[in-house]
């Protein structure tokens, strides 16, 4: 049965870059590209000169092994590599060295999956182990008088694609799986994710009964996010129209938030896979896997349970904290020095993604450590300054990176504690709202607004407990009198 007009099915294309790596996937070339001056980091294996030779590198079949078992892929017995045949020119040698063959070659791992927060499976076709194209560069929008320029440096490092069923129905999914997908990667310690271009993904996305169209140079989550939904747009309006749709590869315009087109589609077999001589078929024995497996580090949905468990966290504040391997290890150590480790977590999981939002940034922009979040909850915690003195303390020590006690002295935010003085700011909050006293003598409710105009009065500082006591002393007092 065909879907319903209008709704969408959404494939991604993951391409990671082990990083973890020192050299590319075929040559002895160093993999960190990214310091060094155009075409430098290359050799005669990376560009293809005729005669060079390639071996595979053990390291990253090991790499890729582990990414494979963490997604619950089915490893293949038996692994070849083809030739992919293109010219473009990334690629020098008019080749590119994968896993893929439509004609019935076998990829590294194939029938993987993804759950959502919402418990939706994600199945995921096929992993394959290939080589990274070189990097093109533009010299503005792409139109007919754009230059490209070619820097063959990343050629030949190690990449792994992992290509989804269209399951994805729309692009809060897809950035919802993106987001699970990377977690777990960078929780394999296998790449860095926070090196640029790292990690790249291309969307293929098609209406009920439509051609499907690829987009690419998506070059962020959230971008996959706004290219899906420009393109959903773009597709209903001439689906509406009566215009069919173009099976196309287009452009993602982050600028102008549009897509441009760019070429129509090849089909699979404008490729002419055949295999690569030069490397003899792959074949994990059961030894291997047996040692990826005893080496495999905790994953986001084990370190989740373990976070409720441990801290005593809420479930969603630890599913926010796995998110990202940087901000979970962040709070594992905030938790070390603090004495209260589910408030930790919650200043972490909310306030702090909520400033990062606000802000554009990331966790590594800010020069905060663990030990600003551990001396700010505890502070809380010992009644050292009130929440809401916390919150803009908070802030202040994201903008500025000085501790929070400091600040809090600073700022004069520390909570007042002295009775006397708290008894003298009573007495003149009493004399100047004499009918809130009397109100507050027949009725405990109006009490808050006693409350209220003390802490109005000395900035939140005055300790909540203590002006509670004396409010309640003199109201007693009152009372008596009358």
């Amino acid at each position: 049965m065909s879907d319903e007009v209008g709704k969408i099915k959404i494939g991604l294309e993951v391409h990671c870059q082990l990083t973890s790596l020192a050299t590319k996937l075929f040559c002895s070339s160093p993999a960190d590209y990214r310091e060094r001056p155009p075409n430098t980091n290359i050799c005669p294996v990376c560009i293809g000169t005729p005669g060079s030779l390639p071996a595979l590198n053990r390291k990253a079949v090991y790499y890729a092994t582990m990414v494979a078992l963490a997604l619950n892929f089915k490893l293949s017995d038996r692994m070849l590599f083809f030739r992919k045949n293109y010219f473009y020119p990334d690629m020098s040698k008019n080749f590119q060295i994968t896993q893929y063959d439509r004609a019935g070659g076998v990829p590294f791992a194939t029938d993987g999956y993804i759950h959502l927060d919402s418990g939706k499976k994600i199945r995921l076709g096929r992993m394959q182990l290939e080589e990274d194209p070189a990097k093109l560069s533009y010299d503005g929008t792409i139109d007919s008088s754009t230059k490209t320029f070619v820097d063959y440096n990343r050629a030949g490092v190690a990449l792994i694609e992992i290509v989804t069923e269209p399951d994805l129905k729309s692009p809060r999914e897809a950035r919802e799986f993106l987001n699970k997908l990377t977690s777990i990667v960078e929780h394999l310690g296998v790449s860095d994710l926070g090196l640029e271009g790292s990690v790249r993904c291309d969307a293929n996305i098609s209406l009920a009964g439509g051609r499907r169209v690829e987009v690419k140079n998506i070059s962020s989550f959230k971008e996959v996010e706004r290219a899906l939904s420009f393109e959903m747009t773009r597709q209903k309006s001439l689906t509406s129209k009566g215009i069919s749709i173009a099976q196309e590869t287009r452009h993602w315009d982050d600028v102008r938030r549009i897509t441009i087109s760019l070429r129509v589609k090849e089909e699979e077999q404008d490729y002419r896979y055949f295999p690569e001589a030069d490397l003899v078929p792959v074949v994990l024995s059961k030894g291997f896997i047996k040692d990826v497996k005893s080496d495999m580090p905790e994953l986001p949905k084990e370190r989740e349970r373990r976070f409720q468990q441990e801290y005593n966290l809420s479930g969603e504040t630890a599913q926010v904290l796995v998110k990202e391997k940087g901000l979970a290890d962040f709070f594992e150590d905030s938790a070390k020095y603090s004495k209260n480790a589910r408030e930790a977590g919650s200043w972490l999981a909310v306030d702090l993604q909520a400033f990062l939002n606000e802000a554009g940034k990331e966790l590594a922009d800010l020069e905060i450590t663990p030990k600003h979040i551990a001396e700010l909850v505890d502070m809380v915690s010992n009644a050292e300054v009130s929440r809401g003195a916390a919150k803009t303390i908070f802030l202040e020590m994201l903008k500025t990176s000085k501790m929070p006690r400091s600040i809090a002295e600073e700022k004069g935010l520390k909570v007042i504690a002295d009775s006397k003085f708290v008894e003298d700011v009573t007495e003149k909050v009493f004399k100047e709202n004499p009918k809130a006293v009397q109100d507050a003598v027949k009725d405990e409710k109006a009490i808050n607004f006693l409350l209220g105009q003390i802490m109005r009065a000395t900035r939140g500082r005055v300790d909540p407990a203590v002006a509670n006591r004396i409010v309640r002393e003199k109201l007693s007092a009152v009372k008596s009198s009358e």
